[in-house]
């Protein structure tokens, strides 16, 4: 396979390894929750903060769960003042950052690259084993994007290259061709199976009561002329009338004559009373093989151009503008076809919320439980990205609300009875926002400084020790326990306070609470212990010193 060589590559092809796990902070002002609830990991999340942090973040509750994943990175054509940001140890790196990436930067691939590759290590760690990733892309780095994701993905996890049309308005150029089309390129991490499209039955059906069920009229010939199927050249007879069909030179039978007589016999060729027209196919519908139809990788009629979405976002947020979003119409086109209705969706390049947007449209026609999690970095992650979810989430409600208590009269006016209360009440969709905290670190905890809460560290230490999901809702803070995997029970001693972890230590006493009795080893942490080995062996336990130790074990997961 070729491979993608660029300046600073040896820098950043390991760099998502050194990415400092940071703390999400809940921000419960700024979420929509159901009444009494608070932020959890586990609702819908809009994340505000840097995302390849963010994603790091997002590793110990999601890794290898995300069903799909759609993102719309920055074109790079030099006009949309993106920054290279990412602090890679290199000194030429470096140099790059805080820096705006223009036309005139010849860089600018590079740097492109550079910000590109440790995300989508990071995606491809989030991604599920039969999930799918979509890039939307133009020209620009179509080409070098497609190697990249080769190597980060595997060449032979390529699945398709979507091309949509953007726009129908012609865009003057010094070549005199408009560029009206971009790309969205997909690839698998195992090998995804489409959805597809369900096939239309409204051209079916069964006016002269056949017993082999719905049928429709389809063409008995092919786009074959005589020179290529002689033996497919023929006149045919309808041997009630004995009027004769002749045979087009251009476009001959689908069925050699043998075929076709069997056909005849079997009714499945349906005759005209004038000879003028043509005989037709009988095409049941229960012959078909599969109700599925394959999307096309051309997506023209099914998905409308991105004036679409401004106008939508302008509806919406009416004093916000904002360039750049994708039409909703693409992203509920992908959803609906690629993942089932109960996927986990992640867009690590937010931008208005589009992606957020389509889930929740999507749930709301076809009563799916689809999961979003959006990351934004830019400050407008509130005021447009968030805001447009809260105000979607509103008007959703508020219209099946209204379909609701419709139903509710409906059935009231044909029966007093108590069967009113059988229509399901409204429940409305929540999401929990988050801001992106600072690093845990164990130089920050030995000193004391920026701790992380006892949720975070239990994410931190859980995922780390164990690369399996943590769970926060299996927490019991007051026992020191986290959760459990397949083989081990895990318990943490800590709070973000330093005279306490001065002052812990596991002792006898807190394995005898544990018990000897144990079907699961128990993985605790603490910042040191005053028992010997012995006891551990006796109790069950692996002990695993706060803050040195905790890598150990990922070794022996």
């Amino acid at each position: 396979m070729a491979t993608l060589q660029f300046k600073g590559k040896s820098f950043v092809q390991n760099h998502h390894l050194a990415v400092e796990h940071h703390e999400l902070i809940p921000v419960k002002s700024k979420s929509v929750l159901e009444k009494g609830g608070n932020c959890s990991l586990h609702d819908n999340l809009i994340i505000h903060g840097d995302n390849l942090k963010a994603l790091k973040a997002l590793l110990p509750t999601y890794a290898g769960k995300v069903k799909c994943i759609y993102i719309d990175p920055p074109y790079n054509t030099g006009n949309e003042n993106w920054v290279y940001n990412d602090n890679v140890n290199s000194p030429m790196l470096k140099e790059w950052l805080g820096k705006v990436v223009d036309k005139e930067d010849l860089t600018r691939h590079e740097k492109w690259l550079c910000m590109m590759m440790p995300r989508l290590k990071l995606l491809r760690e989030l991604l599920a084993e039969d999930g799918v990733i979509f890039v939307s892309i133009d020209d620009n780095e179509q080409h070098r994007l497609r190697m990249l994701m080769d190597e980060v993905f595997g060449e032979e996890k390529f699945v398709c290259q979507f091309l949509w049309q953007r726009r129908t308005s012609s865009s003057l150029d010094e070549k005199n061709i408009s560029t009206d089309h971009e790309y969205v390129i997909t690839y698998g991490k195992g090998d995804p199976v489409f959805l597809g499209k369900e096939k239309d039955y409204k051209n079916y059906s069964n006016p002269d009561n056949d017993p082999r069920g719905a049928w429709m009229h389809d063409n008995p010939t092919v786009g074959m002329t005589k020179e290529q199927r002689p033996n497919q050249f023929y006149d045919l007879v309808d041997p009630e009338t004995g009027n004769i069909f002749p045979a087009n030179p251009n476009r001959v039978w689908a069925w050699a004559p043998e075929t076709m007589a069997k056909l005849i016999s079997e009714k499945r060729i349906v005759f005209p009373k004038d000879s003028k027209k043509k005989p037709m196919f009988k095409r049941y519908k229960n012959d078909l093989k599969s109700n599925i139809n394959p999307i096309s990788s051309i997506l023209i009629s099914d998905v409308g151009l991105n004036s679409e979405s401004t106008k939508l976002l302008q509806q919406i947020i009416p004093d916000k503008d904002f360039q750049y979003s994708k039409p909703l119409s693409l992203l509920k086109y992908i959803l609906k076809h690629s993942v089932p209705n109960d996927s986990i969706i992640l867009d690590s390049f937010a931008g208005s919320g589009t992606t957020a947007h389509a889930v929740l449209q999507l749930n709301k026609e076809d009563g799916g439980n689809r999961k979003f999690i959006l990351i934004e970095c830019e400050d407008y992650a509130d005021t447009i990205t968030a805001e447009r979810v809260r105000r979607v989430i509103k008007k959703l409600t508020t219209e099946s609300t209204k379909t609701t208590e419709s139903k509710k009269k409906k059935k009231g006016s044909a029966s007093e009875s108590s069967s009113v209360h059988s229509v399901t009440s409204v429940v409305q969709p929540t999401f929990s926002y988050f801001e992106l905290g600072k690093p845990i670190t164990m130089e920050n905890i030995l000193q004391g400084k920026n701790m992380p809460t006892y949720a975070e560290l239990a994410r931190y230490v859980f995922y780390t020790a164990t690369g399996e999901e943590f769970d926060e809702r299996k927490i019991d803070e007051k026992k020191h326990y986290i959760g459990q995997t397949k083989k081990w029970d895990v318990y943490l001693f800590y709070k973000p306070d330093i005279e306490y972890l001065k002052q812990t230590a596991l002792n006898l006493e807190d394995l005898e609470k544990l018990g000897k009795n144990y079907k699961k080893r128990r993985l605790i942490f603490a910042p040191t212990k005053y028992v010997e080995q012995d006891w551990l062996d006796e109790y069950g336990v692996d002990f695993s010193q706060l803050p040195f130790e905790i890598y150990r074990f990922a070794e022996t997961k």
